[in-house]
Parts: C-alpha cells; structure tokens; sequence
C-alpha cells in the first residue's frame, strides 16, 4: 500500500463509542470560542506550555509534571480551562506522557489528521481554543480501547475541593501538634531551669568587721 493510500485509508476512520475505533474527523473552519493573538498567547503561557499547545511541539518523555500525578481531580486546558479529563479516566501506559482512555466529553476533543511524524497520527487538540494536546491511538485499555497521549504542558490540574480541604485539615492538624510539642518542650526546659535555680546554694554572707569599741586602741 502506498503511504498516499493509507493516508486515506486512515483519515477515513471513524470514533465509533461502542468499538473504541479512531477517528480523524476534525472540524475545518470552525470557529473557536477562545481566539487570542500568538503574543496574547506567549504573554499569558510559560513556554513550554506556549510550544507544546500553540506550535505543536512535543515536550520529552518522562520530563512532565504530571506523568506521575495520581491525585484525584480534572485535567484542563491550560490555555482556556476547558475541562479535558478526569484523574479515573487516567492510567500508567509507561511512555512517559500522561495517558487517558477517555475525555470526560468527547465533544470537548478535535481531532485532525496528523502525518508530520512519516506516518499517520491522529491529534487531539481543545475545542474551545485549538491547543494542541497530543495524540490518540487505539491500544489503550478497556473499557474505550483508546489511548489519549497528551503533553503535561497542555494540561491544569484541578484537585478535587473535598481532597484539598482534607489536605488543609491535616496541614492545619500536623501543625497544631508541632506547636504544642514545642510548647510543652519548652515548659519542660522551663521547669528545669527553676529546679536548677531552686537547688543553688545561697552565697554565704560576709563576715562583718568588728566595731570600734572592741578594737584595742593605741597609745597616744
């Protein structure tokens, strides 16, 4: 097969939910809801964020902040806060780039032919903004059979409110416990200096010296 024909052949799949199939489709001409100047853009992102999102580009293995996050929470766009993914819809595929095997809407995810690698790639990209996000392929796990391979850099995470609370609880607990070790060290450092204090002899008066009277006087 030629690469011609199995770039038609690919751009020709279909997202079938049921079957966990790719697709290519993507929406030419669509309008984005959030549209910003390339300098908007570099002004509000760091710049890996700014490479990876506005000019595709791919950030290194295993280098993303969010490879290993297993938090429970949502995974946005960080361009334009779109929610993306969620933390139960992730998974370790061992490739070094936080990996999904769904969005929590598929129609917050565009997809488009992608053949600047030398061989046919779906990518995902925002709805709402076009950053790009990454990539999907079709050997990931059940229950979608997909694998959502996307740039640390393109993604917010969002802790869930119930977890941060509980984080600021044991934050706030292990500190109360800190501050009262201290406090009770320092009593007890303080009742041992009063015991040592208490414990000191007392100085010794000094002998008064004897009157005038009792002093031999001398011969004129």
């Amino acid at each position: 097969m030629t690469r011609r024909a199995a770039c038609l052949l690919f751009s020709a799949l279909i997202l079938l939910p049921s079957s966990g199939h790719l697709s290519a489709q993507t929406f030419p001409g669509k309008p984005r809801k959030v549209v910003k100047t390339d300098r908007q853009w570099q002004k509000q992102l760091n710049s890996a964020s700014y490479w990876v999102t506005r000019h595709k580009a791919t950030e290194p293995a295993f280098s993303g902040a969010l490879v290993d996050n297993h938090s429970r929470g949502t995974y946005t766009c960080i361009c334009c806060g779109l929610q993306l993914f969620s933390s139960q819809a992730k998974f370790d595929s061992g490739t070094g780039w936080p990996s999904f095997f769904a969005p929590i809407k598929a129609a917050n995810i565009d997809r488009a032919p992608d053949y600047e690698a030398g061989e046919p790639r779906i990518e995902v990209m925002c709805i709402d903004c076009g950053a790009h996000l990454g990539h999907v392929f079709n050997d990931g796990p059940p229950p979608t059979g997909l694998r959502f391979c996307i740039n640390s850099a393109s993604l917010k995470f969002v802790p869930n409110s119930a977890d941060v609370a509980k984080a600021r609880a044991r934050a706030k607990a292990k500190a109360d416990a800190k501050a009262k070790l201290k406090a009770k060290a320092k009593a007890k450092q303080g009742a041992k200096d009063s015991a040592k204090s208490d414990d000191t002899p007392e100085p010794e008066e000094p002998a008064k010296p004897e009157s005038d009277s009792e002093t031999p006087k001398s011969k004129p």
